[in-house]
């Protein structure tokens, strides 16, 4: 039982390798995650602020590798056009820009005080 799950995090693990060696989102977001925390940490924003971020990292990613898994099953499916398959690659693309537009709303709650004052003063 436990091979079985050595098995399952060695290949989700090479799963997660792929994904940040060939998609250019993974990257950006890794970047931008980069980022929140070293503002955070610049900021000194509060420890709840600090989970909140680090949720969204998280959350922004398994959506990002959700959507990349959709768009890898769909291609395996037919690699021609389809508007069945494009639908499903434009809703998960989507699912990932709702969330990001979410991210960005909240972090600017955070951090565009933080901005201002560190700028006031």
């Amino acid at each position: 039982m436990i091979h079985k799950h050595t098995i399952s995090l060695k290949n989700a693990w090479n799963g997660l390798k792929w994904s940040f060696k060939t998609q250019p989102n993974f990257i950006i977001h890794f970047l931008l995650s980069f980022i929140a925390i070293s503002c955070g940490i610049f900021f000194k924003i509060s420890y709840y602020e600090f989970l909140i971020i680090i949720s969204f990292i998280f959350l922004g990613l398994t959506i990002e590798a959700i959507n990349t898994g959709i768009e890898k099953t769909t291609d395996a499916i037919d690699r021609k056009w389809r508007e069945d398959i494009k639908w499903a690659k434009d809703i998960s693309a989507g699912a990932m820009l709702i969330f990001a537009v979410g991210a960005l709303t909240i972090s600017c709650i955070i951090f565009v005080p933080k901005i201002y004052q560190f700028f006031l003063y």
